[in-house]
């Protein structure tokens, strides 16, 4: 995945895969994780972003997403809906 801007820091890599099969080898960052990071670059706090379905407000990330800072390389901001 690439990602520029919104606090990223340039030319940061994570990680490294098998140079054979192309799958994760060190690194790894879960899906929910993923959503969390990129919802904290967009300015939104994952644990207070819901949506309603049948009558229970649901997270995008469910109660697993943590916001991924130093090792993936974003800047941590203090803007936005509480995130600190």
């Amino acid at each position: 995945m690439w990602m520029a801007g919104g606090g990223v820091k340039g030319g940061y890599h994570h990680g490294a895969t098998d140079p054979i099969t192309g799958a994760a080898i060190e690194g790894k960052v879960h899906l929910h994780d993923l959503h969390a990071t990129m919802l904290h670059l967009l300015g939104l706090d994952h644990t207070r972003l819901t949506y309603p379905y049948g009558g229970r407000n649901f997270r995008l990330t469910e109660v697993y997403g943590n916001v991924v800072k130093t090792s993936c390389g974003v800047e941590a901001r203090g803007w936005g809906m509480g995130i600190s």
